[in-house]
């Protein structure tokens, strides 16, 4: 399968910094017409200017429910969506984590997804072709020390996109990214060495290529991937043994 996205209506959640940027630019050379939302509206004009050809600013929040159900409503012709909105605090392990913190990061990276599938997936299903991609980690496929809320809510995007992804299938090609490590305002948080970190154009190329293609999974550095996906076969006996390790 080779999707073509010149003329195709995309709309990008989380799009005004790092990979929604780039992102933004990347699906734009490809000739998509895009809506592009984050809550920083100064941001989201800039990329408007660079990307150019009727690109329309749409500001959000996806912590408002509400608002999600508005911005969905307010785009007349939708082809597909991508879901880039994210959060993260490092739990460095050292204090009790802020319950606003917690609330923001699952609000956010999961409860945003889901609202957001919810508000476009009949839009999509009448739309011959459509595409939705939720963006999610690698992050998700094992708990790690250290690494919640936030491994627990990538690991709901995963399931949540899978259930979708059968749900909708044959109506709207579902798909889910899962990426390492890439040089954003969020990655740069990390007190540790990130191996195979990529550029967020790199990804964004790579994104964009797995939304041309007809697989359900979009992930990449392929070889960090793959070994991080050993994890998930691991009994458990073995796999807490190996993560005590990052404690």
């Amino acid at each position: 399968m080779h999707r073509d996205l010149h003329g195709k209506r995309v709309w990008l959640v989380g799009a005004s910094t790092g990979i929604g940027r780039a992102l933004a630019r990347e699906l734009a050379g490809r000739g998509a017409r895009l809506t592009v939302s984050a809550r920083s509206v100064d941001k989201l004009e800039e990329l408007a200017g660079e990307i150019g050809e009727g690109a329309r600013v749409l500001p959000l929040d996806v912590t408002d429910q509400a608002a999600i159900e508005a911005a969905a409503q307010s785009i007349s012709e939708l082809d597909g969506v991508v879901y880039l909105a994210a959060a993260y605090n490092p739990d460095k392990g050292k204090e009790k984590m802020p319950p606003s913190i917690i609330d923001q990061v699952v609000t956010v990276n999961l409860t945003g997804a889901i609202h957001l599938t919810q508000a476009v997936r009949e839009r999509l299903a009448d739309r011959p072709g459509s595409f939705l991609a939720l963006y999610a980690s690698v992050a998700g496929y094992r708990g790690l020390p250290h690494g919640q809320p936030y491994c627990a809510t990538k690991a709901g995007v995963i399931s949540y996109a899978e259930s979708m992804r059968v749900e909708l299938e044959g109506k709207v090609d579902v798909k889910v990214i899962n990426s390492g490590f890439v040089d954003t305002r969020i990655t740069r948080q990390n007190d540790f060495p990130m191996p195979m970190l990529m550029e967020p154009e790199e990804a964004a190329r790579r994104i964009a290529d797995g939304l041309q293609g007809g697989g359900f999974e979009i992930c990449f550095p392929k070889r960090f991937a793959y070994l991080v996906k050993l994890l998930r076969l691991m009994p458990y006996w073995l796999f807490l043994r190996v993560a005590r390790r990052f404690r």
